[in-house]
């Protein structure tokens, strides 16, 4: 049984993945020598991405989405906006559900420097429906499904796909 406060406080919990996140690739590319990083972050969540990472010369839009460990999550609603941008791609954290430590990390992107891969022609629609229960169609927003990712077992494993 999962915590009911991965529900109820959810947009803490999404801050706080995303701080350890940031916070490991730091320190993984750190110890790997790279000190030439910036670490950007929009302040509207228009264009599908939620940081921007730039090491060594090479940027990353990067959208990030997480779940538990085991839960039944099968896809990820991804915003098409993402492909416009320079190396943008998909890193979905699985965490563990006490502690929060992060991984593994599944994976949906180009190689440095190039484009995101196709996202396909599944469009998302809204969670919620209409008063007839309708439940839209959100023509800004293609689906993926989990078998579309790859599985990148450590930090270092995402800094080598995010910069070669």
């Amino acid at each position: 049984m999962i915590d009911a406060s991965h529900f109820i406080d959810s947009s803490l919990r999404e801050k706080v993945l995303e701080h350890l996140f940031v916070g490991d690739l730091l320190r993984c590319l750190w110890r790997q020598g790279c000190r030439d990083i910036e670490i950007l972050q929009p302040e509207v969540d228009s264009a599908g991405y939620d940081v921007v990472i730039e090491a060594n010369g090479t940027m990353r839009h990067v959208q990030l989405k997480a779940s538990y460990r085991g839960a039944r999550t099968s896809r990820q609603k991804v915003n098409i906006g993402l492909a416009k941008k320079p190396g943008g791609c998909v890193i979905w954290i699985q965490f563990n559900p006490v502690n929060l430590d992060l991984g593994p990390f599944l994976w949906f992107g180009g190689s440095p420097g190039e484009p995101l891969p196709p996202l396909g022609d599944r469009v998302g629609r809204h969670s919620k429906g209409d008063s007839s229960g309708r439940k839209a169609e959100r023509p800004n927003i293609r689906l993926l499904n989990k078998g579309q990712f790859s599985e990148l077992k450590t930090m270092e494993e995402v800094s080598s796909a995010l910069f070669g």
